[in-house]
């Protein structure tokens, strides 16, 4: 049974609240609430739109977030979801970046984002064991998810190679099943949606054209640009990213761009709303605080207004194509690619976390990711055993502890000042 509207409002403002993380958590969480807690999404639809999202450009989290609304209530709850879940993590980084602008670096902001991160790692793990559990059933599935992980940790293998590869197994060796009946959801209105959608995303990017403010043209183009590439959601593109603000465009300094990437991962929402921090402090450099709200809300649409268009486009199709044997295949096997993904990104997140500084070792002929033991943060690996015993001993729920972890994260990162 589909929930009313005040209950859609309800669950998916709160996941939105509580994004904290990245992809790994978000997705995470997304299980629990609408899997485990509600049963609003079957475990087979949850995985298949999770591997749905994986092939789309954008921030599969948000994407997911928003197939399941629409899946819920319609293109109505699929506003719903995908706006809760960018619009608190939005509102956060804009007064941030707004804070950062006037400030600089508010260091008792990030002291408090060392809990919340800390109670996360225990949450992904969590959650990736249970994902693991449910979409790895046959040897071959675990081979695959374990060749994902190893592309990416170790071979450094671009994502949408190792989700083509994936796809191609899944599909040749499912060439024999038999089809499922099955039908779309909805009757879809795939032109009129593509129309209506395309219109919304160019809109302004035609309107600061035509009233030649060559800025505010520039941070809609490129941010346009970006939201086509970003397969494999931000960590695809915040290295190219960071280089065409800082180098081509001198929008931000390098010193200002970690620090946006470094509060972009302390804040609840898609980790590419660093795409808002960075237009935010480039239009307060162009022309003060009100060009900066107008470059950030510029950002944003051109950033997310594409992800409702590939949903609302593909996803009246999502249950027809997977009734096929082939693209069944293909996409169960992405699924399980998508566990390695999902445990590459636990890894690279629990390394930041914990240590303070990070890098690359060579083991032959490949590099993977090596923390500098010195600078083990004991403070983050005492919250995180914190997080463990309230959330998987105690059952203490997710706010309750992520309010508490927060306030000892405060109150060392007070002490250490």
């Amino acid at each position: 049974m589909a929930p009313d509207i005040r209950t859609l409002f309800q669950v998916f403002g709160r996941i939105g609240v509580l994004s904290f993380g990245g992809p790994a958590a978000q997705i995470a969480l997304m299980h629990k609430e609408l899997v485990e807690d509600r049963d609003w999404l079957k475990e087979e639809q949850f995985l298949r739109a999770l591997s749905f999202c994986m092939l789309l450009p954008g921030p599969e989290a948000m994407q997911l977030a928003t197939y399941a609304g629409w899946r819920l209530r319609g293109t109505l709850g699929g506003l719903i979801a995908g706006l809760l879940f960018v619009i608190p993590g939005a509102l956060v980084v804009a007064a941030l970046a707004l804070g950062y602008a006037y400030f600089g670096n508010i260091p008792w902001v990030q002291a408090a984002f060392v809990g919340i991160k800390a109670t996360v790692t225990i949450i992904v793990l969590q959650a990736l064991y249970k994902v693991a559990k449910r979409a790895l059933h046959h040897a071959t599935d675990w081979i695959i998810a374990g060749a994902g992980f190893l592309s990416l940790f170790a071979l450094h293998i671009p994502f949408p190679i190792v989700i083509a590869v994936a796809g191609i197994i899944g599909a040749i060796r499912s060439k024999n099943d038999s089809a499922t009946p099955s039908d779309p959801v909805v009757k879809p209105k795939t032109l009129q949606t593509l129309i209506f959608w395309s219109a919304l995303w160019t809109a302004p990017i035609a309107l600061c054209i035509a009233l030649e403010a060559p800025f505010f043209t520039d941070i809609a183009l490129f941010f346009s640009k970006l939201a086509i590439v970003t397969f494999g959601g931000a960590y695809a593109v915040l290295a190219y990213m960071a280089q065409e603000v800082v180098s081509a465009y001198g929008w931000i300094s390098p010193e200002a761009m970690i620090d946006a990437l470094g509060l972009a991962e302390t804040t609840p929402g898609p980790l590419i709303l660093v795409t808002e921090f960075v237009a935010l402090l480039a239009g307060f450099a162009e022309g003060g605080p009100a060009v900066a709200l107008a470059a950030g809300a510029l950002s944003l649409w051109v950033t997310f207004v594409p992800c409702f268009l590939w949903i609302f486009v593909g996803a009246p199709y999502l249950d027809l194509l997977s009734s096929m044997p082939r693209l069944r295949g293909a996409l169960a096997a992405i699924t399980a690619a998508v566990v390695g993904v999902i445990l590459n990104l636990s890894i690279w997140f629990a390394a930041h976390v914990f240590f303070g500084s990070v890098g690359e070792a060579s083991l032959g002929p490949v590099n993977v990711i090596a923390p500098d033991w010195a600078s083990l943060d004991l403070i983050s690996v005492a919250l995180a055993l914190q997080a463990a015993v309230m959330l998987l001993l105690l059952k203490i729920g997710i706010e309750k502890t992520l309010l508490v972890t927060a306030i000892f994260g405060l109150a060392s990162g007070i002490y250490a000042i």
